[in-house]
């Protein structure tokens, strides 16, 4: 039997998503001999079935709301071509876009000099990467350093009926838009699909455990959004499980729920949340998992395995793209850059994330519950405000505004910001910077309102 030859690298990245390519587009800037291996489409999750066709989605559904306020600001505009909207048209359109990423992501990374190889790798005993292309074929890997940045996929559903289900990603391929949607899962993912697809003329139904959606984030974002979609005619059903999804003779799927309800529509959407995407043979080098199954790093995205590192969502940390990426270059500067760069890490404090709901919200900080349990109830001050936006004043429907701004100290330090409304994620970006800084209740104070807008409140708040 021939030996197995190996091809040596000074850098392999597992993994083509935001992350990965970041940094192995970075490592290979400085020189280092980079391969970067993608199991499926190179991008990873934002690109292919997530924030980028997501927000694709979003702008569709913010278009028909438009069309249906036309005719309040004057326009003749039926209001029921809001009602029009051509999936079959669309979708082909939205894939073509991402097909395009794709391949500008291949062309960046063939500008960096960075290989690119499709197929599935996984560690062997001796620490070599054994990859299985696309075509079937094997091919073995040694290198100096290794990243695992693999990303993570949807937690599938495990009820009876589960065969009728499909997840977050099997969205993605829907080449008709169905009539009615049962959507499980209060997270971020549930609230933009369902944000979206109400807005698209699909009867929507929201499955949710507790009682409010978005339970991560603030008290404030919880309460808002949760009524709104009610308001706004989202079958919401709170406290309750999906028990059995059962498919019915003409292809509809009747969905049980424990509260002994039960719901007939044609998909059913599982978006409970994500786990880390591993199946990487990490138990042939020691690379260690923590009890939530996400493979355990330290500030410097070091493993407990030298010279194997990890970032992204398959770590757990802050699952957000960006964040992936700045990891990923901090990473690389730090084992490959010059010495100013030897003790850079990914800074996981105070970053903006937001939910590109109906409308939407966007949350820095600590949210209230988390700023009383750091630095007590006597110790934080609350500012807030609920308006409706001049936007607003000429249309029957409204949209609510929510801001919330927590301080604390005797010097009012912003310590989490929280929004409601609509541009909250632009809001949000800039005032990340000030309270990145450490800005204080005084800083915001001492900035002049734009009026109108909805953002000056946050500068005038008493």
């Amino acid at each position: 039997m021939a030996p197995i030859s190996y091809k040596h690298y000074d850098y392999l990245v597992i993994g083509g998503g935001s992350g990965g390519v970041a940094s192995s587009r970075r490592a290979a800037s400085y020189g280092a001999k980079t391969l970067i291996i993608e199991g499926k489409d190179i991008g990873g999750t934002c690109v292919n079935v997530g924030c980028v066709p997501k927000k694709v989605m979003w702008y569709a559904s913010d278009v028909a709301q438009k069309i249906k306020e036309a005719k309040e600001y004057g326009f003749d505009v039926d209001p029921s071509a809001a009602q029009s909207f051509n999936w079959e048209y669309f979708k082909p359109k939205r894939d073509a876009y991402v097909q395009r990423l794709n391949g500008i992501y291949e062309r960046n990374l063939a500008k960096e000099g960075v290989e690119l190889l499709y197929g599935w790798a996984s560690f062997d005993k001796d620490g070599s990467i054994h990859v299985v292309k696309r075509d079937g074929s094997t091919e073995n890997f040694t290198a100096d350093k290794i990243l695992i940045a693999t990303g993570g996929k949807p937690i599938p559903p495990t009820v009876e009926g589960k065969e009728n289900i499909i997840d977050s990603d099997g969205f993605f391929k829907l080449n008709k838009q169905p009539k009615r949607v049962a959507i499980v899962g209060a997270g971020y993912i549930g609230i933009e699909f369902a944000g979206f697809f109400h807005g698209l003329n699909t009867e929507t139904h929201l499955i949710i455990r507790g009682e409010t959606v978005l339970r991560k984030f603030d008290e404030s974002i919880q309460h808002t959004i949760t009524d709104h979609y009610v308001k706004k005619g989202i079958n919401v059903h709170k406290t309750s499980n999906v028990s059995k999804v059962e498919k019915l003779e003409d292809g509809s799927k009747k969905v049980h729920l424990d509260t002994g309800k039960s719901i007939i529509v044609d998909e059913v959407i599982w978006t409970i949340g994500r786990r880390s995407f591993l199946g990487l043979g990490l138990e042939n080098v020691g690379v260690k998992l923590n009890d939530k199954e996400q493979i355990d790093v330290d500030g410097y995205q070091n493993t407990n395995v030298e010279n194997i590192y990890s970032l992204g969502d398959v770590i757990g940390h802050v699952e957000l793209t960006p964040v992936a990426i700045a990891a990923g270059r901090k990473l690389s500067n730090r084992l490959f850059g010059p010495e100013i760069y030897k003790d850079q890490k990914q800074d996981y404090e105070n970053v903006p994330s937001v939910v590109f709901s109906h409308p939407e919200a966007g949350s820095i900080g600590l949210t209230e519950a988390e700023a009383i349990q750091k630095y007590g109830k006597d110790d934080i001050k609350i500012y807030s405000s609920r308006f409706t936006p001049m936007y607003y004043a000429m249309l029957t429907e409204k949209s609510p505004v929510s801001y919330k701004l927590i301080v604390q100290g005797s010097n009012e330090k912003v310590v989490g910001l929280h929004l409601v409304g609509d541009s909250s994620a632009e809001i949000l970006q800039g005032f990340g910077v000030a309270i990145k800084m450490g800005a204080t209740k005084a800083d915001f104070d001492n900035v002049v309102a734009i009026h109108p807008t909805s953002a000056e409140e946050l500068v005038t708040l008493k």
